[in-house]
């Protein structure tokens, strides 16, 4: 969706000077200076409307948006001392207004189907005011009729600011072709699957606009000629787009070559994400997509209808991501520990968590259960705030669990000092467990627990 902005005029402002003088006096100044602000009414170029009493559609899809602001208002919120008037007469019947229902009492706007007038302040803005105007396809219309909505607002000085919106009735709905989970893809591997495009609207796509993003552990194979890398992530992110595609409902399209990612050796998990969105729509409400970048020197993408085997699968809208489950393992291993002195000493106790390799799992946790005759008396502290920590471990029922956060890359370890003071002879024990998701597959189970001991 493109917002277009209607009439701009230069407003003067008003300076006031209050300076007060070293002896004592007091002197006013005023001064009529051009701010360089203009009044603005901003309104989508073009919006598509779900047909009447369908509640399907794209994902997320950014809502009707109008904003208007009158610079030389004494107060740009609150007084509601501007006027926005929207009207879709002379567009036949596919087309209707409808008012908020959110104000039950006095409300600002009031008319009929085809005009209201709304009583607003001079900074308004439809995502955020409790009473708002939009439009909506009517019981008539049909996909693929269209309508003008013109808006007008009234500026404090009696200026006008005019802007129009052709609205549409159904909508171009871009999916892309997904897999949910990719199994036992090979480290070091090539992973490659198709990049199909779909439009399971109403109404023709326009262009289509794809962004490709990659979790760490891929990386793109070779960068498209027509696609656009942006530089802090051009190992990770690429943004496509294809003006003159055109998608009939119903039809898809296939982008040759496929994707080609390289699969890390030592990643165990990882995601990608694609999304497709119609060029003159955007992409999905809060939907990022950076700007700029360097086009890729691989081979351009094309385009072609997709047949038979394209067709297969399952086809999803907005964020489409893909796990990938890497076809190797991580082996863990923790260290016991003894402790011996008297009745009431304390001793540090440190708890070592290894990774064995070859593979980084991700997220796994360390579970400290201590010896039952032992008080812990110290423990792992992480800082939230300047001067103020908090213990980072979780206490439940006895055992400690520890996070052991992003995972331990092949050969790495890392330590959880503990503080106790000894009772008697007693036993407890140290384990690592996975966080979540399928897990390590770790080969050798036995070394995830070990004992610690209070000796005699």
């Amino acid at each position: 969706m493109i917002e277009r902005h209607g009439v701009r005029r230069p407003a003067a402002v008003c300076l006031a000077l209050v300076v007060l003088l070293s002896l004592g006096g007091l002197t006013g100044c005023g001064a009529l200076l051009d701010s360089g602000e203009k009044s603005s009414l901003s309104v989508p170029d073009l919006f598509y409307l779900r047909p009447h009493g369908d509640d399907s559609g794209p994902e997320k899809k950014t809502p009707f948006h109008v904003r208007a602001e009158d610079v030389t208002a004494e107060s740009r919120g609150g007084t509601q001392d501007h006027r926005l008037t929207v009207d879709v007469t002379g567009s036949g019947r596919a087309v209707r207004l409808k008012i908020s229902k959110i104000r039950k009492k006095n409300p600002r706007c009031a008319g009929t189907a085809t005009r209201v007038v709304c009583k607003v302040s001079g900074a308004y803005d439809s995502w955020s005011d409790l009473d708002r105007v939009y439009p909506y396809a009517a019981p008539g219309g049909r996909p693929g009729d269209s309508a003008t909505v013109r808006f007008r607002f009234s500026t404090r000085k009696g200026k006008t600011l005019s802007a129009s919106t052709r609205v549409v009735v159904g909508e171009p709905v871009v999916t892309v072709r997904t897999t949910k989970v990719f199994e036992d893809v090979g480290p070091g591997s090539v992973l490659r699957t198709p990049v199909v495009v779909r439009n399971t609207g109403e109404v023709p796509v326009r262009g289509v606009g794809l962004r490709i993003a990659v979790g760490s552990g891929l990386a793109f194979e070779e960068r498209y000629g027509n696609c656009r890398y942006p530089q802090s992530q051009k190992d990770h992110l690429a943004v496509c787009e294809f003006p003159r595609l055109r998608i009939a409902p119903g039809r898809a399209v296939v982008l040759r070559p496929g994707l080609a990612l390289d699969v890390s050796t030592t990643d165990m998990y990882t995601s990608f994400q694609q999304e497709a969105w119609a060029l003159d729509m955007g992409p999905a409400r809060y939907g990022v997509v950076p700007e700029g970048g360097d086009p890729g020197d691989g081979p351009r993408l094309t385009t072609g209808a997709a047949r038979g085997p394209d067709l297969k699968g399952t086809f999803a809208g907005g964020d489409a991501w893909s796990e990938v489950r890497v076809d190797t393992y991580a082996d863990f291993e923790v260290f016991g520990v003894e402790v011996s002195g008297r009745r009431g000493s304390e001793h540090t106790v440190r708890l070592k968590v290894r990774n064995k390799g070859p593979a980084t799992p991700g997220s796994t946790t360390l579970l400290f259960t201590p010896p039952e005759s032992a008080t812990v008396v110290e423990q792992p502290m992480e800082a939230i705030d300047e001067d103020v920590y908090e213990p980072y471990c979780d206490l439940d029922k006895g055992t400690y669990s520890c996070l052991v956060q992003g995972g331990l890359q092949p050969g790495e370890s890392r330590t959880f000092e503990f503080g106790i003071r000894l009772g008697g002879p007693s036993e407890g024990s140290v384990r690592v467990t996975d966080t979540d998701g399928p897990g390590r597959r770790d080969p050798d189970p036995a070394n995830d627990t070990a004992p610690v001991t209070v000796l005699p």
